[in-house]
């Protein structure tokens, strides 16, 4: 057994990869992970502006496209790409069915996540629209749809949701925004529900993003040098407590009666930023039951390589309560909610520059095909 699957079997936490590339698919790259282990697939416009612009794998797919509009086209690049890690994963998915009908978990796993377009994150109709189009063209049942978990979003998660269609909330930083996130949840598969869709296949992650908030925090806490460091996983903890919280409340267990899957929570942001810090200080302590880690390559195989399990923070209620402590301490020092709405609003402006980023490198393939 891998580390891998020990932490999936022994431990519920899922461990997805944070990458997608069309050579991955081609090479076996992502099947041997998926062999050793790897649960789920997330993407998003930074993943796939790598991929394409750092290779000619999509060159013959650009010139092959009757269309002129580079965002059609890099759509369906990564309809492409997505729909064939849906087909990799799709036995995991099909275990966890059989898990989840039986009883076992209270989810299922085995997804891949296509982000709708960062330019939508503040338009909740366009948002819907979009997510409905990419749900219908991908066509398979073990996709996400990332939404990103801005106030627009929010409107978005619980109408797409009650299309029946799985979403994969990206963007959370505050435990504010988290537990919106969960009321948005509940309200969409109950609308689902009422919708008369089956709600036993309807699945749902919050990504709560990690490793950013002590990036932004800790330069805050030059004179609390002994709470530096210590903001990202403390929120980790209170959000996980929240998590059960919410859905041990009685709206959420009357779901759950009538078969949902619980949302579950998703570690996101997972590689280490501070070289002073250990690499793995955002995975070891946040192996939970009933979470998602996903995690880029190196961390990924770093874990795999010399993970170890006994160092959880977050699986024993007392020490989540310390954490709660830490973060009212923390916020005597700073203002954590101007903190975590400004990664909020820069989140997206990052997506959107590695969108515009990938649009204009599709745009320069499709001018080459052009002139040949």
């Amino acid at each position: 057994m891998t580390r891998l699957d020990a932490l999936y079997l022994e431990h519920g936490q899922s461990p997805w990869i944070d990458n997608l590339r069309r050579d991955w698919l081609r090479d076996g790259t992502l099947a041997a992970l998926v062999d050793r282990g790897v649960r789920g697939v997330t993407s998003n416009p930074s993943i796939f502006a790598k991929a394409i612009a750092g290779s000619s794998l999509y060159d013959e797919s650009v010139a092959a496209s009757s269309s002129t509009s580079a965002e059609d086209v890099f759509e369906d690049l990564a309809i492409s790409d997505v729909r064939d890690a849906c087909d990799l994963l799709a036995s995991v998915h099909a275990a966890s069915k059989r898990e989840f009908a039986s009883g076992v978990r209270r989810y299922q796993d085995g997804f891949v996540s296509l982000e709708v377009s960062p330019r939508l994150a503040y338009d909740t109709a366009a948002t819907i629209s979009a997510a409905k189009r990419l749900w219908q063209k991908v066509d398979r049942e073990n996709l996400m749809i990332k939404i990103p978990a801005t106030p627009a979003g929010l409107g978005a998660i619980s109408a797409t949701l009650a299309q029946g269609i799985n979403v994969n909330v990206t963007l959370v930083f505050s435990l504010e925004r988290y537990r919106e996130v969960l009321d948005a949840f509940i309200e969409g598969v109950r609308d689902a529900s009422r919708a008369g869709h089956d709600i036993s296949a309807l699945a749902s992650v919050a990504s709560f993003f990690v490793s950013r908030v002590d990036t932004a925090v800790d330069p805050l806490l030059e004179s609390h040098p002994d709470l530096r460091g210590k903001t990202a996983i403390s929120q980790v903890g209170a959000a996980y407590q929240i998590f059960i919280d919410r859905f041990d409340a009685a709206d959420a267990r009357e779901l759950l009666s009538a078969g949902a899957q619980v949302q579950r929570p998703l570690w996101a942001s997972t590689s280490t930023k501070n070289p002073d810090y250990d690499q793995l200080l955002y995975v070891q302590p946040l192996v939970a039951n009933e979470t998602v880690n996903t995690m880029p390559e190196a961390t990924l195989e770093l874990f795999a390589s010399r993970g170890e399990f006994v160092d959880s923070s977050i699986v024993n209620s007392e020490t989540r309560a310390h954490m709660v402590s830490t973060l009212a301490r923390i916020g005597e020092v700073i203002d954590l909610a101007h903190v975590t709405n400004q990664l909020e609003h820069d989140g997206v402006q990052a997506f959107d520059a590695s969108y515009r980023e990938l649009l204009e490198s599709v745009d320069a393939k499709m001018a080459a095909g052009t002139s040949k």
